[in-house]
Order: C-alpha cells, then structure tokens, then sequence
C-alpha cells in the first residue's frame, strides 16, 4: 500500500525525499521495490530475496526518514519500521509457506 500512496502523492513524496537529502529521482524505483516486492511475498514467489531487499530498504529508510526521536510519531515509526525489518529477515531465513509458489517450484 505504501507504493500504491506514493503513487498518489508522487510530487509530495518527491520532495520529502529531496527534503531529507535522498534524491527524488529514486522514487519510481522506491515504487517498484515496495509494490513488486509486496506482491513477490503475498504471492511467495522468490520470496527470500524479496524479503532480504525489503529489509535493508526499510531498515535504510528507518534511518534516513524517521531517526528524529524528538517527535514521537517519528520515533513510533522508527520502531515499527525495525519490527517489520525482524519480521522480514525471518520470513528471509525460513522462506515462504506451502501455499506459496516457491512450495510450488521445489515440490515439481
């Protein structure tokens, strides 16, 4: 969802990042990154690597876009996006599920 909002709010977005001093020419990969690798871990296609780059992205993003502890919304977010980064990096080590189609591949 947060691909499909920066959509959405492209220009907003654009010069957030400027702002904070990431170039917005990145944000159509930022968009990529977050709608394709959302998709490869709903779907469970790939979803080692897609899981290990969503971690490092959001750990980086944590960094960069939410490391001001003197407002309380940033430090909430900062935590939550370090949460995620955990449970990302378990999905990284254990895989995905039966269901998904990496169950698919290895059971052919």
């Amino acid at each position: 969802l947060a691909g499909l909002n920066k959509i959405g709010g492209y220009a907003d977005t654009q010069a957030y990042m400027d702002a904070m001093g990431v170039p917005g020419i990145l944000l159509p990969l930022v968009i990529i990154l977050e709608l394709a690798g959302g998709l490869a871990l709903i779907v469970g296609w790939q979803t080692r690597w897609a899981a290990y780059a969503l971690a490092v992205f959001t750990a980086v993003a944590a960094v960069i876009f939410h490391s001001d502890f003197g407002q309380q919304v940033q430090m909430i977010l900062f935590m939550k996006n370090w949460a995620m980064v955990g449970g990302l990096l378990l999905l990284g080590v254990y895989g995905a599920g039966a269901y998904s189609l990496d169950a698919r591949k290895t059971a052919a």
